[in-house]
This record gives C-alpha cells, structure tokens and sequence, in this order.
C-alpha cells in the first residue's frame, strides 16, 4: 500500500471507489437496485464502518477486516472452471430446487428466473426488479433500509445482483429451495450481494443457504437479506455456513412478520475465520411467531459473533431465540441478544438462551442477554451460560464403560443436537448431524465435494 493511499481513511476508500466505478456498477445491475445507490453512499459517508467497541460491535473488528486489500468485481467475470463439474452438495436424498450463486452474482445457466408451478419466481434479483418492479419495489430497501449499520449502507451501494424468491399466496412449495453461495477466484476476493425473500398470505415454504468457498484465497463477503412473511404464511430458513478459515463473512438479515405467520431461522456455523451475524426482526402483527437459533462450532483462531435483535411491535406475539455454541483452542465468541417490547405489545411471550462450553483455557466467550419491556403484561426470559463439560455426567457415562474422550463426544453432540434437531428438512438434519459429529472430533468434513481441495 503506498503512503498516500494509507493516509485515505477506509470510509473515504469506499466512497471514492464508489464514485470511480458508479457507472459499472449501474451498468451491470437494475435500474431499481440503482436507484437505493447514492442515499446510501450518503449515509455510509455519516457513519462509515462499524468500530469495534461500539455499542453493537463490542468484539468485532470489521475495520481490520474490511481494510485488507482484495479485489472487486463490478461485472461479469468468466469463471475459467466448471462450477457444476467441481462443485454438488453431497447429502443424500436431498431434492431440492437449485439455486447458485456465485462471487456475489446469480449463476447463469440460461435462465435468469425459475417460474415454477403455482406462480413462484425464484432466480436473480436484478433480473426480478427488471421483470417484477412493483413487486420489488414494494419490499426492496423497506426492511434494512432504517439501518445506521454502515455495512448495510455499503451494501446498498454496491450490491449488483443477489437472489429472490417469490411465493403467491396460499401456495406451497414442497421441495426446498436450495442456495449453494460459492466464492472462488485466482486473487483475494471481496463481494457483496442482496438477496429478497417474500412469502405472500398462507404461503409455505422451506430455504436451505449453503455458504462455500472453492478457492484457497482470502475472501470477503458482505450481504443483506430481507424477508417479508404476510398474514398466515410460514417461513423455515436453515443457513450452514462451511467456508474455510481464511474467509470472512458478516451478513445481515432483516425480516417483518405480519399477524399470525411463522419465520423460524436456523444458523450452523461450522467454518470460517471471521463470522459476524446480524439479525433483526420485527413482529409487527397479532399472533405472529419467530424462532432464531444458532449453533457454532469453532476452534483454532476462529471468532464467531452473532447480533439478535427482537423487536415485539404487535401483541399476542412469541418468539424464541436459542444460541449454543463449543469453542476450543484458542477461538473466541460473542453473543449480543436484545428483545424489546413496545408499550402496545401486552400479552408478548419471549425467551432468549445462549448457553456455551468452553473446551481450554484459552478458549473465549461473551455474551450479553438483553431485555427493554415497555408493556406490563408479558412473559419474557433470557439467560446465558458458559464453562466446561459435566463433571458428573462424564463420570455417569464412564461408569458405563464409555472412555473418557468418547464420553465428552457424546455429551458435546448431545448439547448441539437441541439446535439441529429443529432442521425441518430431514436428509439436511441428517447430514448436519454427520458433520457435527466429525467436526467435534476434529475431522475436518466438509458439506461439499470439492475437486479444489482447499483445506
């Protein structure tokens, strides 16, 4: 890097970047993506990056992060390899509707957008905002557009492409609709994309995100999902994140719920150097439910932090938010849970956990469990653990004749089966509980077959 462009702050290198590759950008996207683009270069210009000690980002350094010098991509690049040659999700018996995405981009294989049986649209975004702008524009910007997470902002600016998925009302998808997210490149590589979820009235349907990387380069990958579930419909959303330990991550996920629907959201988190998940939610009508659990397994020097934020707008609501991670060697964690409930929020039922074990002493862990109550007539509950194994249980399960190591096996997957088995999808659950199992004993399986071999 030289002196001069050291002396640039990280905020003024975007917003310049921005203005030096503005017209590719709109170049390569929609017109509606492009019209969010300048309002929000204009409040990243206020807030620039997340600092880590702030509020919200206590223990996260995205500035070290987001400062390391990785290429961009504002257009098509040919990918050299075959992705379908060298990539296939590897659980068995799971039938799924495919979806890839591939640097930040939806991968062309002829069809930009899946019209499936009973109306559902699912494919690019960009391509969805062309075809479909008022159905876009309804939802586009709405849910994390209030954001002052200057990560959010830097997305809106540059995001180009991401995926949609579009479930008319009443009509239910039977097969899950599955997104393999891969990045892969010959150089240090940082992406960003967008993807939009609506599921109309008494809509059903199931979405499996696969996070990869098939390249051994450090990668970098900032996103912005919204979510949209109407009166009655029913959201399940699983999300396994395996890239490898040189990759960074931070994706932010907004969803509003109207009256009496359901969005439940699981997180595994397996691989990946740096992890940061936002969650926010608002449930904004009578009756509506969300469930938001998490399972991270880390080790080395992997730090994982997820952000929850509950946001109980409408009475007679439930949520729940359930956290478990197992930290070893010399990993390092946060979690950040907030529910708030609004003065007109009576009859609120909310229940937050985070609970860890620590396998070493170096192994760290913090976690802040929090509660705003503006109503007086609410069920709410929160807690968080953390230490080593059961000493006790570990001598009632070697009483049995179990040695001690495969003892503390079982016990480990036993305290991150309570996560996994609320997987809707059963080869998926099946699988995942494989991969748990052998990431626990420090084989270092992977959800994909990869010819790369990137370790």
């Amino acid at each position: 890097m030289s002196t001069v462009t050291s002396k640039i702050s990280l905020k003024d290198r975007f917003i310049n970047l921005y203005s030096e590759k503005s017209g590719e950008i709109n170049k390569n996207s929609s017109a509606l993506m492009n019209s969010f683009r300048e309002e929000a270069v204009e409040r990243f210009a206020k807030t620039g990056l997340p600092r880590k000690g702030t509020e919200n980002y206590l223990y996260a350094d995205v500035e070290s992060i987001f400062g390391a010098d990785m290429e961009k991509y504002f257009g098509e690049r040919k990918i050299s390899l075959n992705i379908r040659e060298i990539f296939h999700c590897d659980v068995p018996d799971l039938e799924t509707n495919l979806l890839l995405l591939v640097n930040g981009r939806f991968f062309n294989n002829g069809q930009m957008l899946k019209k499936m049986p009973g109306g559902i649209i699912a494919g690019s975004l960009a391509q969805a905002s062309k075809e479909y702008p008022d159905l876009v524009r309804k939802h586009y910007g709405k849910y994390a557009g209030n954001s002052e997470d200057g990560l959010v902002s830097l997305n809106t600016a540059f995001a180009q492409d991401g995926i949609f998925i579009y479930v008319p009302k009443g009509v239910k998808v039977e097969k899950p609709v599955q997104i393999v997210n891969i990045m892969i490149a010959e150089n240090d590589l940082m992406a960003q994309h967008r993807n939009l979820f609506i599921a109309e009235e008494d809509a059903e349907a199931r979405i499996v995100v696969c996070d990869h990387t098939l390249s051994a380069h450090r990668f970098l990958t900032n996103s912005v999902n919204e979510i949209h579930t109407a009166g009655g419909a029913k959201l399940n959303i699983t999300r396994v994140q395996n890239e490898h330990n040189g990759s960074s991550q931070v994706s932010h996920t907004f969803s509003r719920q109207e009256g009496g629907s359901e969005l439940s959201s699981i997180t595994i988190s397996l691989h990946g150097g740096f992890i940061r998940n936002n969650v926010y939610v608002r449930l904004d009508g009578e009756r509506a439910e969300n469930n938001t659990m998490g399972l991270y397994l880390t080790d080395k020097g992997q730090f994982i932090d997820n952000f929850v934020h509950i946001d109980h707008a409408a009475p007679n609501c439930c949520s729940n938010q359930l956290y478990k991670g197992v930290l070893d060697d010399y990993a390092s964690g946060s979690f950040n849970g907030r529910i708030l409930v609004r003065r007109d929020a009576q009859k609120t039922n909310a229940y937050q956990a985070n609970n860890n074990i620590l396998l070493t002493d170096d192994a760290k862990m913090y976690s802040r469990p929090q509660l705003e109550i503006y109503a007086d007539d609410v069920k709410c509950s929160h807690g968080s653990t953390m230490g080593q194994l059961d000493e006790n249980a570990l001598f009632y399960l070697r009483s049995r004749g179990i040695d001690r190591r495969e003892a503390r096996l079982l016990l480990m997957f036993a305290f991150a089966h309570e996560v996994i088995q609320n997987i809707k999808v059963d080869a998926l659950r099946d699988r995942i509980d494989d991969l748990v199992d052998k990431r626990l004993r420090g084989e270092l399986s992977r959800c994909n077959n990869c010819a790369m071999q990137c370790g």
